[in-house]
């Protein structure tokens, strides 16, 4: 089905057989074994402290949760400066991606949650450190909120490549 948009807004519905659809996506057969889900868990990060998995992996795709700046041997909020919380998100993403066997390299989007966009620039340098390759795509955004009070939360995708 593809649905065409004129410019008064009326939506204009196109029915084509399923021979067509095919043609134009590929095959429309799912393959169950390239997109099966798998947890991955790693005590080198913080549990999850929710309904959530640390990541999932989907074929070559990697989705991590977003991490908070806790401590994984303490289960304890790390506190300070946004440098002191950055450094802690990244160690624990960076746990997650190597429990996964992939490292920061294979990361391709992030997203980031800051609770006060006047510490972007000083979270941004620390950012730097674990970024050196090629950039991914990023999103920052400023919060009223994060889970425990945290100062950040940063979430990400990553492809093996």
């Amino acid at each position: 089905m593809i649905i065409h948009t004129m410019k008064k807004r009326t939506p204009r519905i196109y029915l084509l057989p399923m021979f067509a659809l095919a043609g134009i996506t590929g095959s429309l057969e799912r393959s169950e074994e390239n997109h099966a889900k798998e947890v991955i868990t790693t005590t080198d990060a913080p549990k999850a402290i929710g309904p959530y998995s640390q990541a999932i992996r989907v074929g070559n795709m990697l989705f991590c949760s977003g991490q908070i700046p806790i401590d994984p041997k303490t289960s304890e909020l790390v506190r300070g400066t946004i440098e002191t919380q950055t450094r802690q998100v990244l160690d624990n993403l960076g746990a997650v991606l190597k429990g996964a066997g992939m490292n920061f390299t294979d990361v391709v989007s992030v997203t980031v949650f800051i609770e006060d966009m006047d510490n972007f620039d000083r979270m941004n340098n620390v950012y730097e450190e674990y970024f050196k390759a090629i950039s991914p795509a990023r999103c920052a955004v400023e919060v009223a909120r994060l889970p425990k009070d945290a100062g950040i939360e940063i979430a990400l995708i990553a492809i093996v490549t």
